[in-house]
C-alpha cells in the first residue's frame, strides 16, 4: 500500500503517519530525512543536494525526485510506503508517477487532512517545544505538568518562530497556493481521500483504519 500524506502545516500529518506506520508496518518517508541521511552518508546525491542548500537555494525537482526514487528502491519499501512532504509540485507528482510505473507500482491513496486555517493557527499557537530535549507540548491538548517546564528533562519550553500566528498564516498561504493543484491532480487520478483533521486524534485513527482496511 503506497500512501501520500497531504495537509497543511499543523494538520497532524506526523502523528497520523506514525499511526499508519505502526498499523501497516510501512516506512514513513519524509523528504527532510532523505536529505539528511544522504548528506550524512556523503552520497553523490547528498553532495549535490548540499551544494544547493549551502547556497540557500531550493533543491531542483529533478534532484529531489532522484533522492526519493533512490529511497523507494530500498527493500523496506517493497510492501509499500508513506510519503510525507513529497510531492510538493505537479512536476514532482508526474515524476513520481513515472518512477513508480517503472517499478511496477502506483499511488494507492493520497490522504488529504483537512483543517480550516483558523483551527490550524490556534492549534500551532499553543504548541511549545523544550529547549533541552526537543519534547513537544500543547497548552490545551498536551500541557506540561508545570507551566513552562518540560516533564521529561526540566528544560525551558518555548514557542518556535514557525508557530507564531503571523508566521503560520504566511505558511498556510504558500501551502494553499502550492498544494491545491496536487489535491486536484490526485482527485483526477482517483486516489484522493479527504479526512477531517479537526475531529480529534483517536477519531481520525478510527477513520483511517476503516478507510484503509
Amino acid at each position: 500500500m503506497n500512501i501520500i500524506m497531504l495537509g497543511a502545516p499543523g494538520a497532524g500529518k506526523g502523528t497520523f503517519s506514525a499511526f499508519l506506520e505502526e498499523r501497516y508496518s510501512l516506512p514513513h518517508i519524509a523528504t527532510g530525512d532523505i536529505f539528511r541521511e544522504n548528506i550524512k552518508n556523503n552520497t553523490e546525491l547528498g553532495q549535490k543536494a548540499k551544494s544547493y542548500m549551502d547556497q540557500g537555494l531550493l533543491v531542483p525537482d529533478e534532484l529531489v525526485v532522484s533522492l526519493v526514487a533512490d529511497r523507494l528502491s530500498k527493500d523496506d519499501c517493497k510492501a509499500g510506503f508513506i510519503l510525507d512532504g513529497f510531492p510538493r509540485t505537479l512536476v514532482q507528482a508526474e515524476a513520481l508517477k513515472e518512477t513508480l510505473a517503472d517499478m511496477g507500482a502506483q499511488i494507492d491513496y493520497a490522504l488529504d487532512f483537512e483543517c480550516p486555517d483558523d483551527f490550524i493557527i490556534e492549534r500551532m499557537a499553543g504548541r511549545r517545544v523544550c529547549k533541552g530535549c526537543g519534547a513537544s507540548y500543547h497548552l490545551v491538548n498536551v500541557p506540561p505538568k508545570q507551566e513552562g517546564i518540560c516533564d521529561v528533562c526540566g528544560g525551558e519550553l518555548y514557542q518556535r518562530e514557525d508557530d507564531a500566528p503571523e508566521t503560520v498564516a504566511k505558511r498556510l498561504e504558500v501551502y494553499h497556493k502550492e498544494t491545491q493543484p496536487l489535491i486536484d491532480y490526485y482527485e483526477k487520478e482517483g486516489v484522493l481521500k479527504c479526512v477531517d483533521g479537526t475531529i480529534g486524534r483517536d477519531n481520525v485513527f478510527k477513520v483511517l483504519a476503516e478507510m484503509l482496511g
